[in-house]
């Protein structure tokens, strides 16, 4: 490839070599490097390593470390709530502040990461599921130790039957039920099946207000990016 002086247009003859300066008429000569030179690695520039990581991306060994210490909390004070009357409101008040207080334990231990929210609510999500199952554990085992360890279920038994032949009379009166159709839904699967969606209906709002909360907690806790 010929290259011509800027200043006089001779030709630089390959046999220059190294000199900045024109043969012809002595002008100071300005060589750049190809752009494929400059990104093949050879000058070291490059070293072949991988791009940093997105800032937006959410530290989620610490992010689910914390969700999983705040929804422990929630399950051990929703059992305690159901010996200790006094201990109901700030069982209710922590499990609604899930995503909020895990934003704070996640950010503490992580001062530097990006959080807007987005990632607040990516955290939220998180929170919520881990609420749901830690309380599901909780309440079952601590059913099933008031049930045969403690018999002490049958309070809540009669309440459970109580609001069970109410809706049955309401619904008879209307429409009365052949008498086979109303001891099926006296049956301990029937009862079973009616906690078993009541704990669904509170699963799916606990995950909603956790998501939202997550997204408000995030969006009060954001940080823009700082131009260099």
């Amino acid at each position: 490839m010929h290259e011509y002086c800027h200043r006089c247009g001779g030709e630089l003859s390959a046999s220059v070599g190294e000199s900045p300066f024109c043969p012809h008429c002595g002008s100071p000569q300005l060589y750049l490097q190809d752009y494929e030179e400059q990104t093949d690695g050879s000058d070291g520039a490059t070293t072949g390593a991988p791009p940093p990581p997105s800032p937006q991306q959410v530290e989620w060994k610490t992010a689910i470390r914390c969700a999983l210490l705040v929804a422990g909390v929630a399950a051990v004070l929703s059992v305690v709530s159901s010996r200790v009357q006094l201990v109901s409101p700030l069982s209710w008040l922590w499990t609604i502040s899930g995503s909020m207080i895990t934003l704070a334990l996640y950010q503490k231990q992580k001062p530097l990461a990006w959080m807007d929210a987005g990632v607040g609510a990516r955290i939220g999500v998180v929170v919520g599921l881990a609420l749901v199952t830690c309380l599901a554990v909780a309440m079952a085992v601590a059913g099933l130790v008031a049930r045969f360890g403690l018999h002490s279920m049958a309070g809540f038994d009669a309440e459970l039957t109580q609001a069970l032949h109410a809706q049955i009379e309401k619904a008879a009166a209307t429409t009365p039920e052949p008498p086979e159709v109303v001891r099926f839904l006296y049956s301990p699967e029937v009862r079973a099946g009616i906690m078993l969606a009541g704990f669904a209906m509170v699963s799916g709002v606990l995950l909603v207000l956790s998501t939202v909360g997550g997204a408000l907690g995030g969006f009060m806790r954001m940080r823009r990016k700082v131009s260099a």
